[in-house]
């Protein structure tokens, strides 16, 4: 950890929203820092902000109208007096230009500097760094293509099948399978326009896709002094529409010399780009244990506590104390993983309905408890989940001594689990964990379009079972009662992929 001394700030204010944003203030409390939260209109009786010792409107209803906008947030911060800025994930977290603007007004941006941003965060920029660091990469075009013509070349050269990709963000956004040459025009578009809403930047560019890997990252923290260490790697081949649903720590398919490769080869990346805060190197590992590097997310992972609960370590205290100027004290010698943990993202969707969003009034949401078990939430009882935000409810994480422990655990968990007023994909997680590739270890990240036509009639305990049935009564008996109110949720639905930006990856 980094050594403690004074508080390193008088005051954050973290600008996003739900569950990490309340999670960032949980940390700042420990640490006796007071927080501010900013919020949309559409956010204004939000946990966040009832967490928070002082809130801040933005206006607006949309990310655009809100959370992505650079000049109220500083104004919010210099009318606060906050003199640090935690970003969170998505939003501006990996915006060069936001990390530029916190440092022109005088605050500290609690993340890597624009500098670092531009270098690791573009992901043609990172690429040819990993390649100079002699890391190995998935073969793809030397830079964005600013064109369907320049976008077929590079595909040509790559051959097909290729991946269309944000040059500037993540999270499955602005992404794109290209299976052959006449679905390019089309994929060009839809890529360019979705990352467009999502980044505020539609540069792509062209990568060959990999038809069955695996997706582990490693988590890094780097001081100003010099001090680069790696603290393990995270399973994230769980995913939807490229977006992951479980993670775990350690995965199961990494040795321990081939954690040591991969995490000297992060490293090497993030040392070179000179590079201060946590990040992590996303890596594509094949069936014969080669990895590759994908890409890097210069921000906090959504999937971060995994790593927490088997180091032991508050990657957000770490975060504050390395942009206070203080230095770490942990050598990669002293670092240890002890355990496996595995996380759920509890989302609103329905998967039976190819993970279409729901909307909606929580009219009744219970979270979980109980040995090792730990929950990540920013929602409570009364809340509209609206068609602007991301799906994210809640995560719930579950460590133990061994793997099969702490998936029995993250079993239980989910029962307990109690959501009345929308759909969750809690069900399909429970399936997955119930599956027995996922069980023996044995997936990648076509898991969930490989097994789509065995989900459907899941076997799930009883408890679960007579729940589902109360929740379908429940919402029977909404339905009748309240038909005007269902009738716009249910267009609220249809609206809400033009609206969203999941970019949580």
């Amino acid at each position: 950890m980094t050594t403690t001394g004074r508080r390193p700030f008088s005051k954050v204010l973290v600008a996003n929203r739900g569950e990490i944003a309340c999670r960032i203030m949980r940390s700042c409390r420990i640490m006796g820092l007071p927080t501010v939260a900013v919020h949309s209109d559409v956010d204004k009786t939000a946990m966040h902000v009832s967490m928070a010792d002082e809130a801040i409107s933005l206006g607006g209803k949309s990310p655009g109208e809100s959370y992505l906008q650079i000049d109220k947030i500083i104004a919010a911060a210099q009318e606060s007096h906050a003199d640090a800025i935690h970003p969170g994930y998505g939003f501006l977290s990996e915006n060069p230009n936001f990390a530029d603007a916190v440092a022109k007004a005088g605050a500290a941006f609690i993340g890597p500097s624009g500098k670092a941003i531009r270098k690791l965060g573009d992901k043609t920029s990172a690429r040819a760094l990993a390649i100079a660091c002699e890391v190995p990469t998935i073969p793809g075009s030397t830079g964005t293509v600013d064109d369907v013509r320049i976008a077929q070349e590079a595909a040509h050269q790559v051959g097909y099948p290729v991946l269309l990709k944000a040059a500037a963000g993540g999270g499955g956004k602005g992404m794109r399978i290209v299976q052959r040459p006449e679905e390019m025009n089309s994929a060009f578009r839809a890529a360019h326009s979705e990352a467009v809403t999502a980044f505020g930047d539609g540069r792509l560019y062209v990568e060959k896709y990999l038809d069955h890997p695996r997706h582990v990252e490693i988590q890094v923290l780097a001081d100003s002094y010099g001090n680069v260490v790696y603290l393990g790697e995270r399973e994230c081949s769980i995913q939807r529409r490229h977006q992951k649903v479980i993670e775990e720590s350690p995965s199961p398919v990494v040795s321990p010399e081939l954690r040591t490769t991969m995490g000297e080869a992060a490293v090497r990346i993030v040392r070179a780009a000179e590079y201060e805060n946590a990040a992590t190197v996303e890596f594509i590992v094949d069936s014969s244990r080669t990895f590759r590097f994908l890409e890097v997310n210069t921000r906090l992972q959504v999937e971060h506590a995994v790593t927490e609960m088997v180091t032991g370590l508050d990657l957000v205290r770490e975060q504050i104390l390395i942009s206070g100027g203080q230095r770490l004290t942990l050598t990669q010698e002293t670092l240890y993983s002890n355990g496996h943990a595995v996380e759920c993202r509890v989302c609103a969707e329905d998967p039976a309905q190819n993970f279409i969003p729901s909307t909606g009034r929580l009219d009744s949401f219970r979270l979980p408890s109980g040995p090792f078990i730990r929950v990540d939430s920013g929602f409570q009882v009364g809340d509209e989940i609206s068609v602007y935000y991301d799906s994210l409810l809640a995560k719930i994480i579950a460590w133990a001594p061994t793997r099969e422990q702490a998936v029995a655990r993250l079993r239980q968990a989910l029962q307990e689990f109690r959501c009345v007023g929308i759909r969750t994909n809690v069900a399909f997680c429970l399936w997955v964990l119930d599956h027995p590739s996922f069980l023996s270890g044995d997936f990648d990240t076509r898991f969930v379009t490989d097994h789509s036509t065995e989900y459907g009639r899941p076997v799930v305990p009883k408890l679960l079972a007579d729940a589902t049935a109360l929740t379908a009564a429940l919402m029977i008996a909404t339905v009748q009662s309240q038909p005007k109110r269902v009738r716009q949720q249910s267009n609220n639905e249809r609206t809400w992929l033009n609206l969203r930006t999941d970019n949580l990856r």
